[in-house]
């Protein structure tokens, strides 16, 4: 692979709000008409979990949670909502850490994060909270495939969440979703300029991808999503468990 080209970040603004059943594919080529933009062939899109999810309608209605002793007593401890605390329970295959007030949990995905990624910041305020999409390649892949028949172009799809890193302060985005590019880029037995064989270089360029959209979208920007131009990446039939270490060699765990 040559040198990377230039890139191009292109953030979509939406003009409404996204509900439950909305059609994104028509939203977004909306607001590119808007921008007076159009798909090319090589883009990237990026997009955020919180409007695919509001458009598969995950949203919970938090008065309808009733939490259990041990979430009470905890987010009690720490001044949390004891409802979003129950949900981030629910949602887990297993609790990681609980510790200090932060609840980190491996989701059903297979994702390791807050609270399994149950938000209820950019949602309504604070009545609803907000889950992950079910099965986010099957949704980035929907979303491909709508792409394609609007059109013609195989558009590859990255969906994405703030999370935060071992031994780093902050979060940043990561992919949790993806259709139609490889997520990882294996560098492995190529000589670097000095002459030396790679032995341990593959790129989550996904995630790297998820990070550079995050630059121009942002939490408050309402800028939902977000194309990437001018990157090239390999075609595949990529999926996020690729990005995921097992258990048995994660030593974070």
């Amino acid at each position: 692979m040559g040198i990377q080209s230039e890139l191009r970040l292109i953030p979509l603004p939406l003009a409404d709000e996204i509900h439950p059943g909305d059609a994104l594919p028509d939203k977004l080529l909306a607001s590119l008409r808007r921008s007076r933009l159009r798909l090319q062939a090589g883009d990237i899109l990026i997009i955020k979990h919180k409007i695919v999810s509001k458009s598969e309608g995950r949203l919970i209605d938090l008065a309808t949670i009733h939490p259990s002793d041990e979430s009470t007593a905890w987010a009690k401890q720490y001044a949390l909502d004891a409802r979003v605390i129950e949900l981030a329970v629910r949602e887990s295959r297993a609790v990681i850490r609980r510790k200090n007030g932060v609840l980190i949990t491996e989701t059903r995905h297979g994702f390791l994060c807050a609270n399994s990624g149950v938000d209820v910041s950019n949602v309504n305020g604070g009545a609803h909270a907000l889950l992950l999409p079910e099965a986010p390649d099957r949704s980035a892949a929907r979303l491909k495939r709508a792409l394609k028949r609007l059109t013609g172009l195989s558009i590859p799809v990255i969906i994405t969440d703030s999370f935060g890193r071992p031994w780093r302060e902050g979060l940043t985005e990561f992919a949790i979703g993806i259709a139609g590019m490889k997520p990882l880029r294996d560098d492995r037995g190529r000589r670097d300029p000095h002459g030396y064989k790679l032995k341990a270089s593959v790129e989550a360029v996904a995630d790297e991808l998820a990070c550079a959209a995050g630059l121009v979208c942002g939490k408050l920007n309402r800028f939902p999503a977000c194309i990437v131009r001018g990157f090239r990446y390999e075609p595949g039939p990529g999926k996020v468990r690729e990005l995921l270490r097992p258990a048995a060699i994660d030593l974070f765990r």
